[in-house]
């Protein structure tokens, strides 16, 4: 393979080119996600309660991974796009080793915590016993995921993506087919009995973490000549002692964590609330399975559209980080720009699409769980705010004011939390966002807050040329014809072909009239097009079509 050769050269991709293998690593995570997630639902003996066990005790373990390493990535990112920006490679270096060793302690201790407490975690606090083994399961996985992340974002910021991608694509597949393989053949050995099950589909991930951290460790093996001759040649190091570069990691990955600690917090809200204010008008096991819809079903297909943003809100922190640290912010302006464009190009159909075409997706997706239609129709809604947070967070974490999406998003927690407690327990057919709509309609208010907060300081700091027609007005009417195009297509199919493949062709129909009306309505100038990879042959197509004319300016 060629991550053992000695004199490996680590590649480096612009912005838009690591966009892009983002994004397809993205898709590719969430199809596989997606699938093995339809596989789960579909099982015999597993479906929604096997989702509330499977989710509640991923959730617990999300929330110790997210306090002991998920703010790693963009931190040591950023802090090492710094250095190389200047050209000290040896500092950069330094960062990552020091980093390395710090997070594998935090990252063994919390293991070591969910192990020890995953009695008490699975009965008193999310309150399904069931999820003990699960989180047993799960608690070695936190440790390498901790390594892995530094790993991960070392490479960042040296603007190599592609073993960010290439690792996240390994851990996934394994995480997929493993997830079928263990799961079968527990419930062979137990008589499909769903807790094991539940407990055999998260070990799938522990095992997947540890692949992925091989994979991760002989890559940086392959590349450790060329970093040495990169640290020979450094320049402009200045010597920080190790006490001091680990609180400058910690300075900044503490804040950078706190989003995804709330992030975890706000999933963790609806583990501990749902199935206890469902109680109040529901069975236990009922209560539990309208958990598991939530968890299973509605969090897989509305995390979708996330994998196409995530990809720019990873690219964005070196990009305006490296910017900030040469003081030319302005250059780093058109990427944060056409980054938010994208985000509402991809979050608005995306919402509009999930919204009108609820049943029709359950239904090919999970044709034996087809419950929670308006549950996933509610939480729709909040796609558009969640992934213009993910773009704007990464923004102010680039430009250094890594407290202020925190604290936007801590605001929005604390009204969701309060919002969960009234809503919950209301029997839905008194109030029809009562029960586990409640806490899908809470969440889109959480974001929205969050996203609200976040913007109105980014506009402080960056003049940023939001065109309302363009990033607005035009959007909204690409959705308008492609929710037409949707329930046209359907309409005028059903009955003529079976109503799966109705789906499928009405979806894809919807999408290429999307994306000709994007084109149409030249929502993107110029110079957008030719951020893309291959910008200037399709700029010259669209020309050629008479979409673009020849005296088309750049609209700046």
């Amino acid at each position: 393979m060629d991550i053992c050769k000695k004199d490996k050269k680590i590649k480096k991709q612009g912005f838009m080119k690591g966009v892009v293998i983002l994004m397809v690593s993205q898709v590719f995570i969430k199809i596989m996600g997606l699938a093995y997630r339809m596989y789960l639902t579909n099982r015999q003996g597993f479906g929604d309660k096997g989702n509330a066990i499977y989710g509640s005790g991923f959730q617990i373990y999300a929330l110790l991974l997210t306090i002991s390493s998920i703010g790693v990535p963009n931190a040591v990112s950023k802090l090492v796009s710094e250095r190389v920006a200047v050209g000290d490679h040896k500092g950069a270096h330094k960062i990552f080793k020091i980093a390395i060793v710090t997070f594998g302690i935090v990252g063994f201790l919390s293991s070591i915590f969910l192990f020890t407490f995953a009695e008490k975690i699975a009965n008193y606090w999310i309150q399904i016993p069931e999820a003990q083994m699960s989180l047993v399961t799960l608690s070695p996985s936190i440790f390498f995921v901790s390594l892995i992340c530094v790993i991960r974002g070392y490479f960042n910021g040296r603007e190599s993506v592609k073993v960010t991608a290439n690792s996240q694509m390994i851990e996934q597949t394994f995480k997929a087919l493993l997830t079928v393989i263990i799961v079968e053949i527990v419930a062979i050995i137990s008589g499909v009995d769903t807790t094991l099950m539940a407990a055999g589909a998260n070990l799938a991930t522990t095992i997947s973490s540890i692949l992925c951290f091989a994979y991760l460790y002989i890559y940086y093996v392959g590349v450790r000549k060329e970093i040495a001759r990169e640290v020979k040649n450094t320049v402009n190091y200045k010597y920080k002692g190790i006490r001091k570069i680990i609180k400058e990691i910690l300075s900044v990955s503490i804040p950078m964590s706190i989003t995804p600690i709330l992030t975890a917090i706000n999933k963790n809200i609806d583990s501990i609330t749902v199935v206890r204010g469902l109680k109040n008008f529901l069975t236990e096991s009922a209560a539990k399975a309208e958990y598991g819809i939530l968890t299973g079903k509605v969090d897989t297909l509305i995390s979708m559209p996330m994998s196409f943003n995530i990809a720019f809100s990873t690219a964005l922190v070196p990009v305006v980080s490296s910017a900030k640290a040469m003081k030319n912010l302005d250059s780093a302006k058109k990427r944060i720009e056409f980054s938010l464009l994208i985000t509402i190009l991809i979050g608005l159909p995306c919402a509009i699409g999930i919204i009108l075409f609820a049943k029709p997706i359950l239904s090919l997706l999970f044709p034996n769980q087809v419950s929670g239609i308006f549950i996933l129709q509610v939480s729709a809604t909040s796609i558009i705010f969640i992934v213009l947070e993910q773009t704007i967070s990464s923004v102010l974490q680039g430009i250094g004011k890594t407290f202020i999406p925190a604290i936007a998003l801590g605001i929005g927690v604390i009204v969701k939390f309060i919002l969960n407690t009234i809503l919950v327990p209301i029997n839905p057919n008194t109030f029809i966002l009562g029960g586990t709509a409640g806490a899908a309609f809470s969440t889109t208010i959480c974001h929205i807050i969050a996203f609200s907060i976040d913007m109105h300081i980014v506009k402080k700091y960056i003049k940023l040329n939001i065109d309302k027609k363009d990033y607005i007005i035009k959007p909204i009417i690409a959705t308008f014809m492609m929710g037409v195009s949707l329930l046209f297509t359907y309409n005028l199919l059903i009955g003529i072909i079976s109503e799966k493949m109705c789906t499928i062709v009405a979806l894809i129909v919807s999408i290429i009239i999307y994306i000709i009306s994007v084109f149409v309505l030249k929502i993107f100038s110029e110079s957008n097009i030719y951020m893309i990879p291959y910008g200037k042959n399709i700029y010259k197509v669209l020309q050629t079509v008479g979409i673009y004319g020849k005296e088309e300016k750049d609209r700046e």
